[in-house]
């Protein structure tokens, strides 16, 4: 049951997504005073609409997306002669860009509210491997090779993070004068440390230096060997989870915003790369977790969550689809917004460069020309996606895998 309803508020959240989306362009338009005659959630057949003003509103039956009718978006169209001064193509183009991102900007605005949300309520994951400390361990043991497992703690095993006085919330950023800008630096330098050892870590804003006397136990390499080898440890864990008192959790939002813009640029590079794998899993080889997934398999995957009870993962996943959709809203394809963009910057700057040279402003762009570019951008974006679907219908990802 908490499975079905996690899948049904994963794609009720999708289904706001988009309707904020077209929302934002409905807005943006009418504040400019462009004639909008449709907003509408969905394709296909109209299941119930109502006008106001000049608009009709309404939902269809395919939720597949959504869309908001603006008088005029190119030149091409034809418009009522009374209607030509708000016709979209007679906007300063500065405008017309504004309307255009705004579906893009609500997905950014709607991702970071969810974070806010979160750094405020729950925290917020520790996604770029910083050396935060979570846990503080009562004992430093050695590994049992057969099942990986720590020994138990006996009486009289050391405890150098504690004793030395290291606390949940500190940030390691040096183990004997080596940066640790990561936790699994912070590993590797421990790791290879015997005795007394300088950690330098930061603590309510301000650096400070302690004297750790690192452990030595046996513990099986990182590598992945059967072997055990004799290792200094320290006994701490890493924070997955950042917490915020009062309105620091404000910044914090700022910065991990950041990264997830980051995050999702390397995403959308990675994609072509990543489509060999999906293959794999729909002929029956192993889900790669890093392949990408449809909105269906990522409603299975905010099921998944909420069936056990991780809320954080479910508005993370939330927050990177509307920043995923934002930013790849925003690529320079037809028939995405940002296709639109760039014909739209272009012709600015082609009148800008025609004037330099004492000509005059050139005709707009004929879209009809740009037909076997938008085709191709549909077909090859239609086949990804229908690629994803099966994948996700056939072989999901699942967090109880």
């Amino acid at each position: 049951m908490a499975f079905a309803i996690g899948v049904i508020l994963f794609a009720l959240g999708i289904g706001i997504s988009i309707a904020l989306h077209e929302f934002g362009h409905l807005a943006a338009a009418k504040a400019f005073k462009m004639k909008v005659t449709e907003y509408f959630v969905g394709f296909g057949p109209k299941i119930f609409s109502f006008r106001r003003g000049e608009t009709e509103y309404g939902l269809k039956a395919i939720p597949a997306g959504g869309y908001c009718r603006i008088v005029g978006m190119t030149a091409l169209e034809e418009v009522d002669p009374s209607e030509t001064t708000r016709a979209m193509y007679n906007k300063p183009v500065w405008q017309r860009v504004i309307v255009l991102s705004a579906g893009s900007l609500v997905h950014f605005v709607l991702g970071f509210l969810i974070l806010l949300i979160m750094a405020f309520s729950m925290g917020l994951p520790n996604i770029d491997g910083r050396a935060s400390v979570g846990v503080i361990s009562d004992c430093v043991s050695d590994q049992d090779p057969a099942t990986g497992q720590l020994v138990p703690c006996a009486p009289g095993d050391p405890a150098p993070a504690r004793d030395a006085g290291i606390q949940p919330g500190d940030e390691i950023i040096a183990v004997g004068g080596t940066a640790t800008p990561l936790y699994t630096d912070v590993l590797e330098q421990t790791r290879d440390a015997e005795g007394p050892t300088e950690f330098t870590i930061v603590r309510g804003g301000e650096e400070q230096t302690v004297t750790v006397d690192v452990a030595t136990v046996a513990r099986l390499p990182l590598d992945g060997g059967e072997e055990l080898e004799s290792v200094g440890a320290v006994g701490l864990g890493q924070a997955a989870t950042f917490h915020y008192e009062g309105l620091a959790a404000v910044p914090a939002t700022v910065d991990f915003t950041g990264t997830m813009f980051v995050e999702t640029f390397q995403r959308l590079l990675e994609l072509p790369e990543r489509i060999p794998a999906l293959f794999t899993a729909i002929f029956g080889g192993e889900r790669d977790m890093n392949t990408p997934v449809s909105v269906v398999g990522a409603s299975i995957i905010g099921g998944d969550a909420v069936d056990q009870g991780l809320w954080e993962l479910f508005l993370l996943l939330l927050a990177t689809l509307n920043f995923f959709v934002g930013v790849f809203n925003l690529l320079p394809l037809l028939p995405l917004d940002g296709g639109h963009i760039a014909v739209n910057v272009y012709e600015r700057a082609r009148d800008m460069v025609r004037g330099w040279r004492g000509k005059p402003r050139g005709g707009p762009v004929d879209y009809t020309k740009l037909l076997p570019i938008t085709y191709a951008a549909v077909v090859v974006g239609g086949a990804f996606v229908l690629l994803t679907l099966t994948a996700d219908i056939v072989n999901p990802l699942r967090l109880t895998q």
